[in-house]
């Protein structure tokens, strides 16, 4: 039956929903049909693909239309176009099938399909007997979707996308293109307007900025070498072992000559001996995720799939992971779910509606960050975002993810005023939806990638954080590994920068976070937070003149790598960067060859190795039963002494003094009779201190000894028995 020419007429315009329905092969009562519209051919034959001559087609329309019988019903068609003398091939896309099927269909309605990332995007695969791009994305109220690129001249007309109608998903196989190349969809509303041209939601890579194209491209890698070290990680308990993290912004950690980027491999070659080196067990890189704009630093990501240009290809990446877990370092990426930016080439409006941020701006605009929050309680939206924190495990076996902004999440009212928010339905503030998101993310990864690690950058004080999120936990219970001890950061950092001489009066900042600090699992974080926005830099932070700021920083990360918790450090910080940190420029390594600085980083580096070589430091990080009190009450003399203990290791007591004055003969509560080693002593003239200290050992007798306490410093002495 010979289609209406309206219809003829809407396909060469482009404005036809269902292309497949005129285009490709078609069987009738008089044969096997073929229709292609071929832009720059006068002539064509068709052919399968194992080049079996099937026909010759008409040109029946100035542009381009073909049409013909054929001998035999193949599928798909080859066809050979010739104008002007020269011939050229063309393997026709509306002569293959659907690549997806009806198992996608059910999984993706029902928000249960954990490997989305496997369907949706752009794909390279084998289809029918050919190579080329599988593309598809969820634009359920687009009333047509084409994919344009630079294999189609960006032109819409060329590649309309086929409408799986039951689950809003667009799908279309384009033979013979490969990867590197750029593309969009094109997209046109519900209500006719066509929207700006989209990037894939699901890219595996894009165009460097400002360029804002998706890119075909093979995600990770296949030849994996670090099977000893995810089996490690699968098999201990986290909690209960030494993690130090060294948190990186890829961008400025190091530049080359020209002051650009370093590729993944650089990165690698430069970065992974350092933090062996140094003693770190894991590197955090702040959002790697494909980002329109530098000063952002990747927390207003547009391609949470892909990994950014900016360093290079993804296989890079991948490669730059497989070498960390090869030198026993974890990876971790700052991930963000809370909120996407507002570009046109990105989520906002996708097919002409709110499809991924909610209609309602007091649901779905951050004022904070001028950004748009993902409708949690869609549930594809959910399925996208879960499936985004599975995609990083799965295909770039990455350790864990940070997850950013986590109260702004939790809360509805988060950075608003009064009729700036609606409540839930039970009139409260929690976003439940948010939390059902929050809940579903950790039940998936910790099922699916035993060893795998999340961290809540959570400031408030929501019960359950890192609960288990079961039946055990209750409602409110999120499932995360760990938690951001953002308390700690904030009170002893104030402590730090007040005059020793007023601190007496202020001790509670450093004793407080000890009444709390087991109510969750923590992570006591130095981050770039507290370099960037005016801040200046740690060292600038603490109190007194250029000698009494390194020794109160030597002072502080003593304490904190005594203290119970894991360890966070944001790079530059380890040898004590005097500059407020900037993306703009690398950090300052010139620095490192003052003796100031070099002794910071020797102490960093010394404390890395001697938190991870002491269960007494690590065993316990998260149980009270690890820490006990030895000197609480000492506020006159700014003294604070703790003892860590571990079920296997010798216990090590902690001891600060921090005032400028050398205390001798400190009367010391010790549990167990008999010598002490100072196994750490941040005076020590090897990191920049007077050297002052008590020559390497300490005696117990009667429950106490008599110790030597360094100005503005922190020993640690371990029980030798």
């Amino acid at each position: 039956m010979k289609p209406a020419a309206s219809a003829i007429e809407s396909l060469l315009e482009g404005t036809c929903a269902d292309p497949f329905a005129l285009l490709g092969t078609h069987t009738g009562p008089g044969g096997t049909f073929a229709r292609a519209i071929l832009p720059g051919a006068e002539e064509a034959e068709a052919f399968s693909l194992d080049g079996r001559h099937l026909g010759i087609l008409g040109k029946v329309d100035d542009r381009w239309l073909f049409e013909g019988g054929l001998q035999a019903q193949p599928q798909p068609i080859r066809y050979r176009c010739r104008a002007e003398g020269h011939d050229w091939l063309v393997t026709d896309p509306y002569s293959f099938g659907p690549v997806l099927g009806p198992v996608d269909d059910f999984l993706i309605a029902e928000g249960t399909h954990y490997r989305l990332f496997d369907k949706l995007g752009a794909h390279l695969v084998e289809h029918e007997g050919c190579r080329g791009v599988h593309f598809a994305v969820w634009a359920p109220n687009a009333r047509l979707v084409s994919v344009v690129g630079d294999f189609n001249d960006w032109d819409p007309k060329r590649h309309v996308m086929r409408n799986r109608t039951d689950i809003g998903v667009w799908e279309i196989f384009i033979p013979e293109i490969g990867d590197y190349r750029a593309y969009k969809y094109h997209i046109v509303g519900a209500d006719g307007a066509v929207r700006p041209l989209k990037a894939d939601p699901f890219a595996f890579m894009s165009e460097i900025r400002p360029n804002t194209a998706s890119m075909t491209a093979v995600p990770a890698k296949v030849d994996w070498g670090d099977d000893e070290h995810r089996a490690h990680w699968a098999a201990v308990d986290p909690r209960r072992v030494p993690i130090s993290i060294y948190e990186v912004h890829a961008g400025s950690w190091q530049r080359d000559r020209w002051n650009w980027f370093l590729n993944w491999d650089e990165l690698a070659d430069r970065l992974l001996p350092y933090v062996v080196d140094m003693g770190f067990t894991h590197i955090e890189f702040m959002p790697i995720s494909e980002h329109p704009y530098d000063p952002s630093w990747g927390y207003q990501t547009t391609g949470l799939y892909a990994p950014t240009s900016r360093f290079g290809e993804p296989a890079g990446f991948a490669r730059f992971v497989d070498g960390a877990h090869r030198a026993g370092i974890g990876v971790i990426l700052d991930w963000v779910p809370a909120h996407f930016p507002t570009d046109e080439h990105g989520l906002i409006r996708f097919d002409g509606t709110a499809l991924y941020e909610h209609e309602d701006p007091r649901l779905g605009f951050h004022p904070d960050w001028n950004t748009l929050i993902y409708n949690f309680g869609r549930r594809e939206v959910q399925s996208f975002l879960v499936n985004n924190a599975l995609f990083w495990a799965e295909r770039y076996h990455v350790d864990g993810l940070r997850v950013d902004a986590v109260a702004s999440m939790l809360y509805r009212d988060y950075s608003r005023k009064e009729g700036e928010w609606v409540a839930n339905a039970q009139g409260g503030r929690e976003n439940w939806e948010a939390v059902d998101f929050l809940r579903a993310t950790n039940r998936a990864v910790y099922a699916e990638h035993p060893g795998f690690m999340t961290f809540a950058e959570e400031s408030t004080s929501w019960p359950g954080v890192t609960q288990p999120a079961d039946e055990r936990g209750g409602r409110s219970a999120l499932g995360f590994g760990f938690k951001w001890n953002m308390g700690f950061m904030n009170d002893t950092l104030r402590y730090m920068g007040r005059d020793p001489v007023h601190r007496r009066h202020h001790h509670e900042d450093i004793t407080f976070g000890l009444m709390y600090a087991f109510s969750e699992n923590f992570v006591l974080p130095l981050s770039h937070d507290e370099v960037v926005h005016g801040k200046g830099s740690l060292l600038s932070k603490m109190s007194g003149d250029d000698w009494q700021q390194f020794a109160n920083l030597r002072a502080y990360y003593a304490l904190m790598w005594g203290y119970p918790g894991k360890k966070l450090l944001f790079m530059g910080q380890e040898f004590a960067q005097r500059r407020e940190w900037s993306e703009e420029r690398a950090l300052d390594w010139d620095l490192c060859e003052a003796p100031a600085h070099d002794g910071v980083r020797n102490l960093v580096r010394d404390l890395n190795r001697l938190y991870r070589a002491k269960p007494a430091l690590h065993g316990a990080d998260c149980e009270s039963e690890g820490f006990e009190w030895l000197v609480v009450d000492d506020a006159e003399n700014s003294v604070f002494a703790w003892l860590r203990k571990a079920p296997a290791g010798a216990p090590v007591a902690v001891v600060a003094n921090m005032t400028p004055e050398l205390r001798t003969d400190y009367r010391l509560p010790l549990p167990l009779a008999g010598k002490w080693n100072e196994v750490l002593n941040s005076d020590s003239v090897h990191y920049g201190g007077s050297g002052k200290g008590n020559l390497g050992q300490v005696k117990v007798a009667d429950g106490h000894a008599m110790v030597t306490l360094p100005p503005l410093a922190t020993i640690m002495l371990e029980y030798a028995g």
